[in-house]
């Protein structure tokens, strides 16, 4: 049922002519510390981290992480981001999207590392490859720079000066625990425990005032 509706999905959005990036779920990998589900959740965070940052570049059109999430189940390809390139290109292909952002994270000795890809949707070919890493308390940095190098690498439309400052502020704004705990949060909504989710992002916005994600988060959910 969701491939007949991803077809028209695909088909409107074909007529922005913005191109359209698609972004999946990042391999979990080693998190001292941490159990399986933060683990998983933290793979959930930086997808929505990076879709939300990409998507403040009015010139990309970027496909809601719900469509992917919903696609990825129905075509039995799991949420861990451990796609090929094959049927990576596919999922953007039913979204209309022309690339597709996909990767995997580990942290090692207090160091985050984010690799990832960009993939062509129509040729299956990826683009360009990269890793970023730095130190494990700059992990919302570690994802802007990550989201701007493979972007900036197909040379898809750059953000203004001014909206890379508006990033960085947001970095500086964004400490490692309330995107940890924004992560899980992300997660007990995926998972349909609404509930659980609002009062998780109710105290983000309570410890971490100046974390606007969880604030848009709990408004979108009526919780403000």
């Amino acid at each position: 049922v969701l491939c007949a509706v991803a077809t028209p999905l695909a088909a409107q959005q074909a007529q922005d002519n913005r191109p359209g990036v698609a972004v999946l779920p990042f391999a979990p990998g080693m998190l001292p510390g941490a159990d399986r589900d933060t683990r998983e959740a933290l793979s959930i965070g930086v997808q929505q981290i990076l879709i939300t940052e990409l998507s403040s570049n009015t010139n990309l059109r970027v496909v809601d992480r719900t469509i992917v999430r919903e696609l990825l189940a129905e075509q039995d390809l799991g949420a861990s981001g451990r796609v090929d390139a094959e049927p990576t290109a596919r999922i953007g292909r039913m979204v209309g999207a022309k690339y597709v952002v996909m990767g995997g994270y580990n942290e090692i000795a207090d160091v985050f590392y984010l690799d990832g890809r960009i993939v062509d949707t129509e040729t299956s070919e990826v683009l360009r490859s990269d890793r970023v890493s730095d130190k494990r308390t700059d992990l919302y940095r570690i994802i802007i720079t990550f989201g701007n190098r493979l972007t900036d690498g197909v040379r898809l439309p750059a953000l203004t000066r001014e909206q890379r400052q508006q990033q960085e502020a947001r970095a500086t704004q964004a400490p490692r625990e309330a995107v940890v705990l924004y992560s899980m949060a992300q997660r007990l909504a995926d998972q349909g425990r609404t509930d659980e989710a609002r009062d998780l992002y109710r105290q983000i916005t309570d410890r971490f005032p100046s974390y606007t994600h969880a604030r848009e988060a709990l408004r979108q959910m009526g919780g403000s």
